[in-house]
């Protein structure tokens, strides 16, 4: 008898034609930003953004073009350098799977210079807002890797460990398979659900955003390359090391930077704001 739970769950909602249907993977990216979008028609409605509930549609369209665009594209550069070369037509095989959340983060960077130029809004209030929502998304897409049984766990036999068939050579028996740890539940709790508590309890119950601009985004980035970092302690890695640390955690580590470099940046506003009040 098996002692672990198999993850045979089906990648796709109901019915499905090859690698055509209704994938729990899209789904997951559509409910993202459906409750991104929510959230900000919010602080809209509650006067604490300077983005109008009219230009929201508008900004979302430039952040799925961010996050699609920067994901695919980091997911082949940081993870899989030198593929694209060899098989081009890789990046539009989507029903594949590969996407990056740091190739994401720097997409949606672009992004929001881009609208934030258009629409003469300061970058660093989208920014800020765009950090408030993002780990929503990233809930439901680590719910979406569990699901599809990828970016599995390093080999564990605790009680809650999951038999991924995918970890293993096509049609190898269960029984014969290693349990790891379900990593992808971890991320979804810690880089999703923990995470997004934290931006919300920061954007509504401080003036941060108003008075400091780019510094939740700092927090956030900070935050997140703190709970990868750490659940990278459970993931398999699924690329070479780069000085003997995961990519994940390397990746991290820069991205911890960019958001200390924020929060510095977004301190002294505060401060030179209060000095010129106080005058």
């Amino acid at each position: 008898m098996i002692a672990f739970w198999v993850d045979n769950l089906p990648p796709f909602l109901g019915p499905h034609w090859g690698n055509f249907g209704i994938r729990f993977y899209g789904l997951a990216y559509v409910a993202g930003f459906l409750a991104a979008a929510w959230l900000l028609d919010r602080y809209a409605r509650a006067g604490r953004s300077q983005l109008p509930s009219a230009k929201i549609g508008d900004f979302m369209a430039a952040i799925v073009a961010g996050v699609l665009l920067g994901g695919r594209l980091g997911y082949f550069l940081l993870y899989q350098p030198g593929f694209l070369r060899t098989d081009p037509l890789a990046f539009f095989r989507v029903w594949e799977g590969g996407m990056a959340s740091h190739g994401g983060f720097l997409g949606v960077a672009v992004a929001l210079g881009l609208f934030g130029r258009a629409q003469s809004i300061p970058l660093r209030h989208l920014a800020d807002l765009s950090a408030s929502a993002a780990s929503a998304g990233i809930f439901f897409g680590r719910i979406a890797n569990f699901i599809n049984g990828e970016l599995w766990g390093k080999i564990s036999y605790v009680p809650w460990a999951v038999i991924f068939p995918r970890s293993a050579a096509p049609d190898t028996p269960p029984y014969l398979i290693a349990p790891r740890h379900p990593s992808q539940l971890y991320e979804a709790a810690l880089e999703g659900g923990l995470l997004l508590a934290f931006m919300q309890w920061r954007f509504w119950r401080s003036d941060v955003v108003r008075t400091q601009p780019g510094r939740l985004a700092g927090e956030y980035l900070v935050a997140y390359a703190a709970v990868r970092i750490f659940g990278e302690l459970f993931r398999e890695p699924d690329a070479s090391l780069i000085l003997g640390l995961s990519r994940g955690t390397f990746y991290s580590i820069i991205l911890a930077g960019a958001g200390v470099a924020l929060i510095a940046h977004g301190a002294r506003r505060g401060s030179s704001r209060a000095g010129a009040a106080s005058r």
